[in-house]
């Protein structure tokens, strides 16, 4: 911490929390553009409130936004990597992958830009692919609108019946 970074609003120090919400901003910005689906996953995971019909943010997690935000702004994915992940429990890190991968998958398919900031977050997580996959496997289920718009789905032929692979 520098002489001055208590006037820049960002001296508070990482908690798992700050952590979650900076995880997903992250995600949201690793292909360089912030989809409407994004942003409402973020607000919906962070508890965005209804404000008169709109969607909107409370106080407490304008706060916590703004500050991440912030944080991004000024430090890479590998900076963040190495000052969270120690603090996070291994339920924590298990939500924060959870919610990265459905936020990759929010706008209908994860970009190569987001698989592979989601393969970083997995590393630096200690998890391995093969620890993960059931959940993969569900939140990808989950985001697979197709199997309403498309009649030649796979998922959709008869005697097809989904099923949790372990």
């Amino acid at each position: 911490m520098g002489l001055f970074d208590m006037f820049t609003g960002d001296s508070e120090e990482m908690n798992p929390h700050f952590a979650f919400a900076t995880s997903l901003i992250y995600m949201i910005g690793a292909d360089g553009k912030v989809e409407n689906e994004e942003v409402g996953q973020l607000l919906a995971v962070l508890g965005g409130e209804d404000n008169g019909g709109t969607i909107g943010v409370g106080a407490n997690n304008k706060q916590l936004l703004d500050r991440a935000f912030r944080y991004q702004q000024k430090n890479s994915v590998d900076h963040f990597l190495t000052e969270a992940a120690p603090l996070l429990t291994d339920a924590q890190k298990m939500c924060v992958l959870t919610n990265l991968l459905d936020s990759s998958l929010s706008d209908g398919t994860a970009a190569p830009e987001e698989q592979e900031l989601f393969s970083k977050f997995l590393q630096a997580f200690d998890i391995s692919e093969d620890r993960f996959k059931p959940f993969f496997e569900v939140i990808a289920l989950k985001n697979d609108r197709g199997v309403f718009t498309k009649t030649d789905h796979p998922s959709n032929q008869p005697g097809h019946t989904v099923q949790l692979k372990l």
